[in-house]
Formats: structure tokens, sequence, C-alpha cells
């Protein structure tokens, strides 16, 4: 009786171990299962963000090219400048043949033109005209540089400086494109605004 009760007890044993066994097996294999899972799920959600963090990418170079861009027309109005500072003197102005054409525009200025510019060809260095206006003495000092294109030689806004922050001003009554950058007076409109709220015309 007792071996038959010991027996009975090893063949349960065994058979809780196998029940055991295949459960540990099963739990491993779950476990398994579960965790290839959740890697394929985060590879898939890796290959959707893909598209994501390539669009972030492509405007982020566009954020930069646009910051260059910004960078270059901040240098192609120092170029202005420079190419301009010795015109603060009205009488170089006069003697390199810009003529006062009797053109006076509130919260603008004076305006010299020199003809021979005038012509299709857009050149920050060479601006068509020079605004002036007068000091509390009289005498002239130098704020804007404007660039003048005939309409009729250009259908379309010269291209001008780099970027879109130079709005050409399409004037019929002059029959020209036209363009201030105020270079040498701030303007808090904006530097390639067409009026400069700083200036008071004397």
């Amino acid at each position: 009786m007792k071996k038959l009760f010991n027996a009975v007890i090893n063949c349960e044993r065994k058979t809780i171990g196998t029940i055991l066994q295949s459960k540990i097996k099963e739990s491993s294999l779950y476990c398994f299962i579960l965790l290839f899972g959740i890697l394929l799920f985060a590879c898939n959600k890796q290959d959707v963000s893909n598209p994501n963090s390539t669009t972030q990418e492509s405007e982020s170079n566009a954020y930069l090219k646009s910051v260059n861009t910004r960078d270059k027309a901040l240098v192609e109005l120092g170029e202005a400048r420079e190419a301009t500072a010795k015109y603060q003197d009205i009488n170089n102005a006069i003697a390199d043949g810009y003529v006062d054409i009797n053109l006076v525009m509130p919260n603008m200025g004076y305006h010299y033109e020199k003809a021979s510019l005038v012509d299709s060809v857009f050149d920050i260095k060479k601006p068509e005209l020079l605004v002036y206006n007068k000091k509390v003495d009289g005498s002239f000092e130098l704020v804007a540089v404007e660039y003048a294109v005939p309409i009729d030689q250009s259908l379309n806004a010269p291209e001008g400086f780099a970027g879109q922050k130079d709005v050409w001003d399409h004037n019929t009554e002059f029959g020209l494109w036209t363009l201030h950058a105020w270079v040498w007076k701030h303007n808090p409109d904006g530097v390639f605004n067409p009026t400069n709220p700083a200036v008071h015309v004397r």
C-alpha cells in the first residue's frame, strides 16, 4: 500500500513537473512573441517616423537657406553702403553726374539722379538715385539709395537684392520700377520700405 501511495505521489510530481515545464516553455514562447511584437512595432514606428524626420530635415534646410539668404541681403546692403560712402558729401555726387531732379517727397527727401545709369541693369553698387535730407544747418545728408529700372525695359520687377523683402514699386507716373534701400538712415518700417517715418523733410 505504501509503495502504491509513493508511486502515485511520484507520478503526480512528474505530472506537475511536466506541466510546469510546459507552462514555462509556453511563457517563454509568449514572452518571446511579445518581445518580438514590441520590436517589430518599434521598427515600424521608426519607419513611419522617417518621413517626418525627413520633412523636419528639409524644413530645417529651408530655414538655413532663408537665413543664408537674409545674410546675403545684409552683405549686399553693406556693398551698397560702401559703394556710396563718398556720396555722403553731396559735392562728390554732383561731380559724378548725379543731378537734382526737383523731386522732394515727404518721409523720403531730395532725389538726385544719374541718368546714364537708368537702364535695364540692376547694379547694387550703382544706384540710379541718391536720396538726401537737409540737416538743421541746411547741409545735406545722405539717407538712402534708390534703384530705378524702366518699366518698358523690364515687364516684371527686377530681381534685386537676395530674398523677398525688396518689394519694387511699379511707378507708372515715372514709368519706372523703383526700390529704396535705407542704408544711411535707419528705417523702423524696414530697410526697403519706400518711406521712412524717421525722415522729416526740411
